[in-house]
């Protein structure tokens, strides 16, 4: 591992550290980024956000030339008011698809050193400290009752598991889940794919709870946060065994991740079940999200411009 890695490592590992204070509001935890690549921005309104776009020359007509790397904090309030339903949809895919892409590469060079922490172990050689808090980290965050170096199963389980999530189903359901934005989930409490917790009094309670209810609408400190968690849970949760089978079978087949055929593995998402799962890939022939399949982020060279307009 060059040095490099480790520092894209390190960095990487310190931005997605599980918290667990119990006045923590979400599961995962990106700061605002120590680093010159990284751009974190908090616009007031959408037309500021729709300049930050313009003047990073990000649009779906740019795509082939790289997405630039960085992080919206939250939608602007006021994206409800964009009464052109094309140009809403083009903000908030635009917007959130950096973190789409790099919470993906979080879950790749978490893989990737996983794979040499098996390895280092198969050949009888100790791993180091950080590969053996990696390995704790992991085994936490996809629920995994036995160690992946001593089980078989376990290891299979989580290579299983530790694995991306094609960014066209990403935004499709965010855009189902949230309404482009515009969700009272979405406004107060950053949560773009309705996820819940039991922590009460952490969350939004949601208007049509009966009284016998308990759940609340999870809050994030961040939309990255609210992208990350819900990968983990399609990656770890029980009820999304089926999606992660799906991918399994793809990339035993060397074939390309398509949301179209991972939402299949969505049925239990929701009490819909098949018309939810029809209604998510309506979204991505609609809006021709399949485009994003070979899209990648801007080399970090070509960002330099770009910093002087993080501070919206």
């Amino acid at each position: 591992m060059t040095k490099n890695q480790k520092i894209l490592l390190l960095t990487l590992l310190l931005c997605g550290t599980f918290l667990i204070s119990a006045c923590e509001r979400s599961a995962f935890s990106w700061p605002a980024p120590e680093t010159a690549t990284i751009a974190t921005i908090t616009p007031t309104n959408h037309r500021e956000l729709s300049n930050y776009l313009t003047v990073n020359d990000y649009r779906w007509e740019t795509l082939d030339q790289g997405v630039p790397p960085f992080l919206l904090t939250a939608l602007p309030k006021d994206i409800q008011r964009i009464k052109d339903i094309t140009e809403r949809k083009r903000l908030f895919f635009l917007s959130l698809l950096p973190s789409v892409l790099l919470a993906n590469r979080e879950i790749t060079l978490q893989r990737q050193q996983l794979l040499i922490a098996l390895r280092h172990h198969q050949a009888g050689l100790p791993l180091s400290i950080p590969q053996q808090q990696l390995l704790s980290r992991l085994i936490k965050d996809y629920r995994l009752r036995n160690n992946p170096l001593t089980d078989l199963n376990a290891r299979k389980a989580l290579l299983q598991r530790l694995d991306t999530l094609p960014p066209d189903l990403v935004l499709a359901q965010a855009a189902n889940e949230s309404g482009y934005g515009t969700s009272r989930f979405c406004r107060l409490g950053n949560n773009l794919f309705g996820q819940w917790t039991y922590a009460t009094g952490t969350g939004l309670v949601p208007k049509e709870r009966s009284a016998k209810q308990r759940h609340e609408v999870q809050r994030f400190a961040t939309l990255y946060d609210s992208v990350r968690s819900y990968m983990n849970n399609l990656n770890a949760h029980r009820a999304y065994r089926s999606l992660r089978t799906i991918r399994a079978q793809k990339r035993t087949r060397g074939q390309a991740l398509r949301g179209i055929d991972l939402a299949a593995g969505l049925r239990l998402y929701s009490s819909r079940r098949d018309a939810y799962v029809a209604e998510i890939r309506a979204i991505i022939r609609s809006n021709r999200l399949s485009r994003l399949a070979t899209i990648s982020l801007r080399p970090a060279a070509a960002e330099a411009d770009a910093l002087r307009t993080a501070s919206l």
